[in-house]
Protein backbone atom coordinates (compact mmCIF):
# COMPACT_ATOMS: atom_id res chain seq x y z
CA UNK A 1 0.00 0.00 0.00
CA UNK A 2 1.08 3.55 -0.31
CA UNK A 3 2.17 5.53 2.72
CA UNK A 4 0.60 8.82 1.72
CA UNK A 5 -1.08 9.34 5.09
CA UNK A 6 0.90 9.42 8.34
CA UNK A 7 -2.14 8.42 10.41
CA UNK A 8 -5.01 6.86 8.42
CA UNK A 9 -7.47 7.22 11.30
CA UNK A 10 -7.36 11.02 10.99
CA UNK A 11 -8.44 11.06 7.35
CA UNK A 12 -12.03 12.18 6.80
CA UNK A 13 -14.22 11.04 3.94
CA UNK A 14 -13.95 14.38 2.16
CA UNK A 15 -10.15 14.70 2.36
CA UNK A 16 -8.33 14.24 -0.92
CA UNK A 17 -6.26 11.14 -1.43
CA UNK A 18 -2.95 10.86 -3.29
CA UNK A 19 -4.73 11.06 -6.65
CA UNK A 20 -6.62 14.20 -5.72
CA UNK A 21 -9.91 12.31 -5.45
CA UNK A 22 -12.14 12.28 -2.38
CA UNK A 23 -14.02 9.14 -1.37
CA UNK A 24 -16.79 11.31 0.13
CA UNK A 25 -17.36 13.15 -3.14
CA UNK A 26 -17.26 9.86 -5.06
CA UNK A 27 -19.75 8.38 -2.59
CA UNK A 28 -22.16 11.30 -2.90
CA UNK A 29 -21.91 11.17 -6.68
CA UNK A 30 -22.72 7.45 -6.55
CA UNK A 31 -25.71 8.05 -4.27
CA UNK A 32 -27.25 10.90 -6.27
CA UNK A 33 -25.97 10.40 -9.84
CA UNK A 34 -24.79 6.79 -9.81
CA UNK A 35 -27.20 5.69 -12.50
CA UNK A 36 -25.32 8.01 -14.87
CA UNK A 37 -21.94 6.55 -13.83
CA UNK A 38 -20.71 9.95 -12.63
CA UNK A 39 -18.72 8.46 -9.74
CA UNK A 40 -16.63 6.46 -12.21
CA UNK A 41 -16.01 9.45 -14.47
CA UNK A 42 -14.91 11.39 -11.35
CA UNK A 43 -12.45 8.60 -10.48
CA UNK A 44 -11.05 8.57 -14.03
CA UNK A 45 -12.65 5.26 -15.04
CA UNK A 46 -14.47 6.23 -18.22
CA UNK A 47 -15.13 2.65 -19.31
CA UNK A 48 -16.79 1.82 -16.01
CA UNK A 49 -18.93 4.96 -16.31
CA UNK A 50 -20.18 3.88 -19.72
CA UNK A 51 -20.88 0.36 -18.40
CA UNK A 52 -22.87 1.88 -15.51
CA UNK A 53 -24.99 3.87 -17.96
CA UNK A 54 -25.62 0.76 -20.06
CA UNK A 55 -26.57 -1.33 -17.01
CA UNK A 56 -28.98 1.37 -15.86
CA UNK A 57 -30.56 1.56 -19.31
CA UNK A 58 -30.84 -2.22 -19.68
CA UNK A 59 -32.46 -2.61 -16.26
CA UNK A 60 -34.79 0.39 -16.79
CA UNK A 61 -33.24 2.14 -13.81
CA UNK A 62 -33.73 -0.63 -11.27
CA UNK A 63 -29.94 -1.02 -10.92
CA UNK A 64 -29.88 2.40 -9.24
CA UNK A 65 -30.10 0.66 -5.87
CA UNK A 66 -26.62 -0.78 -6.58
CA UNK A 67 -25.14 2.69 -7.03
CA UNK A 68 -26.89 3.90 -3.86
CA UNK A 69 -25.35 1.05 -1.85
CA UNK A 70 -21.98 1.63 -3.50
CA UNK A 71 -22.08 5.30 -2.50
CA UNK A 72 -22.77 4.48 1.14
CA UNK A 73 -19.95 1.92 1.16
CA UNK A 74 -17.54 4.43 -0.42
CA UNK A 75 -18.22 6.94 2.34
CA UNK A 76 -17.87 4.53 5.26
CA UNK A 77 -14.83 2.53 4.08
CA UNK A 78 -11.36 3.63 5.10
CA UNK A 79 -9.07 5.47 2.70
CA UNK A 80 -6.73 2.54 2.01
CA UNK A 81 -9.62 0.22 1.16
CA UNK A 82 -11.18 2.87 -1.10
CA UNK A 83 -7.91 3.36 -2.97
CA UNK A 84 -7.41 -0.39 -3.33
CA UNK A 85 -10.94 -1.04 -4.61
CA UNK A 86 -11.54 1.99 -6.80
CA UNK A 87 -8.27 3.78 -7.61
CA UNK A 88 -5.47 1.21 -7.93
CA UNK A 89 -7.54 -1.78 -9.04
CA UNK A 90 -6.91 -3.53 -12.34
CA UNK A 91 -10.63 -4.26 -12.67
CA UNK A 92 -12.33 -2.37 -15.47
CA UNK A 93 -15.61 -2.18 -13.51
CA UNK A 94 -15.12 -1.98 -9.72
CA UNK A 95 -18.53 -2.31 -8.08
CA UNK A 96 -18.12 -3.05 -4.39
Amino acid sequence: MNNYYPNPSTIGPFDEGPTGRSRGVAGLLAIFLGSLGVQYFYLGRTGAGIIAILITALTCGSASILWFIQGILMIVMNEQEFERKFIYTTSSFPLF
